[in-house]
């Protein structure tokens, strides 16, 4: 299975660079998300995650912070995968690189957002199915 069948029929939610954390964290809690991609004029720029909250958040003080614009806390240096790669591929790099939110991109265009529990449904599903080929193969 590629990574781009998975997010084909799921909504992407970005948000722009100037908005505050405090507004990233409204969309994050309202959509029951844990990342957003950050794009400014249909590119996709950074992307802020649950985890790049966390880290801001966890000094003392943390309010003011919150007034901080996107594009100061975001993570630019983004990992990305492409349609055609395997959801195992997939798999591979977000547990070598330590993420849970890998965007698609199609050349520049950003088309969705690949999360861990995406991965793990995936290859339920295809654990699934294989058992029922095989338990059909066995009591015929």
């Amino acid at each position: 299975m590629k990574v781009g069948d998975i997010v084909k029929d799921k909504q992407i939610l970005t948000i722009t660079p100037d908005k505050t954390v405090h507004d990233a964290i409204k969309v994050l809690c309202e959509k029951n998300i844990g990342a957003l991609p950050v794009c400014e004029k249909d590119q996709l720029v950074g992307i802020i995650t649950e985890r790049d909250v966390l880290r801001l958040c966890s000094g003392d003080d943390c309010m003011p912070k919150l007034r901080q614009k996107i594009a100061d806390v975001m993570t630019r240096n983004l990992v990305i995968c492409v349609p055609d790669d395997s959801v195992e591929n997939a798999m591979h790099v977000m547990t070598d690189k330590r993420i849970r939110h890998l965007p698609i991109l199609d050349g520049n265009k950003l088309i969705g957002i690949l999360s861990i529990g995406d991965v793990v449904k995936a290859k339920l599903d295809d654990a699934s199915s294989e058992i029922r080929f095989l338990r059909d193969y066995v009591t015929q």
